[in-house]
């Protein structure tokens, strides 16, 4: 049987969001501004040493304090990742302090003292002491004979390389609102999973995951730091559960940087061996990442150097080294950020070497299939976004000679570096209906942490539908709704994307099935290939006259409304899913102070099929503006002698403001790639970070001829 036809795209165009109006007017609700009658508020007290045992907790003068409640030192009954009555991290809760207000809270908290018997402790990647050992399951890989062809490579650039911690910073700092209901609990929570939220709410507290409700309608920016449920938000229902009253918990920006997670320190040594030619002979990449003793998360910075270019020889290995702090977790772009940076700027290294222009570098070492895992790749277009962004960057204007472009005081230099970010596709479940006056109702258990998924999820549904945008309204960030996944790893688009446009097309049809068989419709007897659907209007195709809408069908067979509900998951194909990139920069730095100045910057992205033009570009311009604090300014300091973390504020910790932000644009390659997903889409929001730290770092040598390796670049690197 032949499908309906619908109506023109909606999707692949510019569309504003359609939450704007209540991001813009403050009527978007998130987890702080839930309002739940009698609530109380709840601050933590902090461990202030790194590791050791909680001796005594003395709470009096806390108590004392008008409007406190309670001051709870017992979190029996509430299973943590650590054992509460142990310190295993600065910061780690030893005691909350609950009362009538939150600044009546936060002063009570400061009054209780806790005496600890201190243990050796750990908090240094590089320390003496400190062990690389092989994470489990271990990442190492390897193909040929890395080591003895390197050896016997023509040309080689084989450099050691440091990223330090980078802590997420959104503008919407972690807080909770839980209320129990008998044994039943309602929180509202910042969240980039509200189905995952529910299932860890349950198994740390003890009651069935059906007895959880978790609702996130808006997130203010996560970059990953949502991606799980971490202790406070744990404690913060466990405490409305022992004082029997609804208890909001609001983190400090300080605590922020102690309590949920960040991407890891990284030490690296990237080797490349090539002939004379510039073909790559040999690939070698080793890794070490921090990690945390109580709650392991392996930043897997391996990822990308053994598809990304050809290499018969290729050898990588990963290693952690494990520290008594707060666990990472992912942060937008992980590991491949990370990875990026050190292959990137070897590649740019080793173009120098061979006196090679960069780009031409990775043309000639274009992989026809993934090696890795032998495997075709879905579709790759690197080549095609070096050749269109270069042209559009004006790479032809550039001096290969370090340290010969200069206006005035300032050394001028310019620097590419390519970029990938796999693509993840899973399950996930979305119901659609169209109501009684044709509108569109869609509903996905999915979160929105910024990237504009209310808009794109509405343009696919209004697609599938055939009905125009302002009749779909689409529902998410409530564990009630249909099970989704997380948005991370730039899967939500493609995932609940694919789900959504199924279950739209799914209803479409069966509407169009009613109605061509029913006598009383002017569509009785033809094909359902043969109706098409304008506008929530079937009509024949050719016969635009003949025809009637979804509600007129609806009135007519007496019905309410008309649903369909889908979980839906990806097929197991074997191939090789990545999102491809080329990053432009244009740098100035000073020669006398080392101030680095990104003066412009320009991408080129094989994403496949972009569903919203406009939200890209914001994606693709944001996670630029975070490259550049990747490669310029963050960098998270600890004081090792009880790890606390010393710039835990918006003060000492930089990121990227206007003044660091220049003229910033990206360009999407038209297509798609169906082999991925339905829809044709493959994630943006964590390629389009990746390579920006290399491409800064190699206008930097090509300004200066001094090659960084540290990041972040700062001025004592190159004074």
């Amino acid at each position: 049987m032949t499908a309906p036809q619908a109506s023109p795209a909606v999707a692949g165009r510019a569309v504003p969001r359609v939450d704007g109006r209540l991001k813009v007017t403050g009527q978007a609700r998130y987890a702080a501004d839930a309002e739940v009658p009698d609530v109380l508020f709840a601050s933590i007290v902090g461990a202030t040493v790194a590791r050791g045992a909680v001796d005594a907790v003395h709470t009096d003068a806390a108590r004392r304090e008008p409007g406190v409640v309670d001051v709870i030192t017992d979190f029996g009954g509430l299973t943590l990742p650590y054992d509460p009555g142990q310190v295993s991290a600065f910061g780690q809760a030893v005691a909350v302090v609950v009362a009538t207000s939150l600044e009546a809270a936060a002063h009570a908290a400061s009054l209780v003292a806790v005496r600890y018997s201190t243990q050796a402790s750990l908090t240094d990647i590089d320390s003496r002491g400190a062990t690389a050992e092989t994470p489990e399951p271990s990442r190492d890989y390897a193909r040929g004979d890395a080591d003895g062809a390197l050896r016997a490579a023509a040309v080689v650039t084989d450099l050691r390389y440091s990223m330090e911690r980078h802590n997420h910073n959104p503008m919407e700092i972690n807080a909770v609102v839980a209320r129990w209901e008998g044994d039943r609990l309602t929180v509202w929570d910042k969240v980039q999973s509200v189905s995952g939220a529910r299932q860890q709410y349950a198994d740390a507290l003890g009651v069935p995951a059906d007895n959880v409700r978790v609702i996130s309608p808006f997130v203010g920016g996560a970059f990953g730091n949502a991606g799980q449920v971490w202790p406070h938000q744990m404690i913060a229902a466990h405490v409305a559960r022992r004082v029997r009253r609804p208890v909001k918990l609001l983190l400090t920006r300080r605590q922020l940087y102690s309590v949920t997670g960040y991407r890891p320190r990284s030490r690296q040594r990237l080797a490349i061996g090539a002939d004379r030619s510039g073909r790559i002979t040999a690939i070698v990449h080793e890794g070490t990442v921090e990690t945390s003793r109580y709650r392991p998360y392996v930043d897997n910075v391996s990822g990308s150097a053994s598809y990304m270019y050809q290499a018969p020889n290729m050898r990588s290995t990963l290693r952690t080294v494990t520290l008594d702090v707060n666990p990472g977790n992912q942060m937008r772009g992980p590991g491949h950020l990370s990875g990026n940076f050190v292959l990137e700027s070897a590649m740019d290294d080793l173009a120098h070497r061979l006196a090679m222009d960069p780009i031409e570098l990775r043309l000639r070492n274009e992989p026809s299939r993934d090696q890795e895992d032998d495997m075709p790749f879905s579709t790759r277009r690197l080549t095609e976004c070096l050749r269109s962004g270069a042209a559009r960057f004006g790479w032809s204007r550039r001096n290969p000679v370090p340290r010969s472009v200069r206006e005035g005081d300032q050394l001028i230099g310019l620097g590419v570096a390519g970029a990938s970010f796999v693509t993840i596709v899973s399950p996930c479940a979305a119901s659609a209906r169209v109501l009684p006056d044709g509108n569109v109702e869609i509903l996905c258990g999915a979160s929105d942490i910024g990237p504009g998924t209310y808009t794109a999820m509405s343009q696919v549904g209004a697609d599938a539908l055939g009905v125009g945008l302002h009749r779909v309204r689409f529902t998410l960030g409530d564990s009630a709704l249909p099970v989704a996944p997380a948005q991370t790893g730039s899967r939500l688009m493609a995932s609940a994307g694919s789900s959504i446009h199924n279950v739209g097309t799914m209803l479409r049809d069966r509407f169009v099935r009613m109605a061509v068989t029913d006598p009383g419709s002017p569509l009785h007897g033809l094909a359902p290939g043969d109706v098409e659907v304008v506008e929530g209007r079937m009509r024949a195709t050719g016969e635009p006259a003949r025809g009637e809408r979804y509600e007129d069908l609806l009135r007519r067979r007496r019905l309410g409304e008309l649903s369909a509900e889908l979980d839906w998951a990806p097929d197991a194909a074997r191939y090789s899913m990545h999102a491809y990139g080329a990053v432009f920069a244009d740098v100035a730095v000073d020669e006398a102070l080392g101030t680095v100045r990104v003066r412009r910057m320009f991408a080129c992205y094989d994403a496949g099929r972009v569903v919203n033009p406009m939200l890209a570009r914001s994606q693709a311009v944001g996670g630029m503006v975070m490259g550049i604090g990747a490669a310029l300014l963050e960098a998270t300091h600890l004081d090792h002698r009880d790890g606390r973390v010393v710039n835990a504020n918006m003060s000492d910790y930089l990121v990227a403001v206007n003044a660091d932000v220049p003229d910033l644009d990206a360009e999407f390659l038209a297509g798609e790639d169906l082999i991925a997903d339905p829809i044709g889409v493959k994630g943006i929001g964590e390629l389009v970070v990746v390579g920006v730290p290399a491409a800064v770092a190699n206008a930097v040598f090509n300004a200066t001829g001094r090659r960084v390796t540290d990041l972040p670049i700062t001025l004592d690197k190159l004074l």
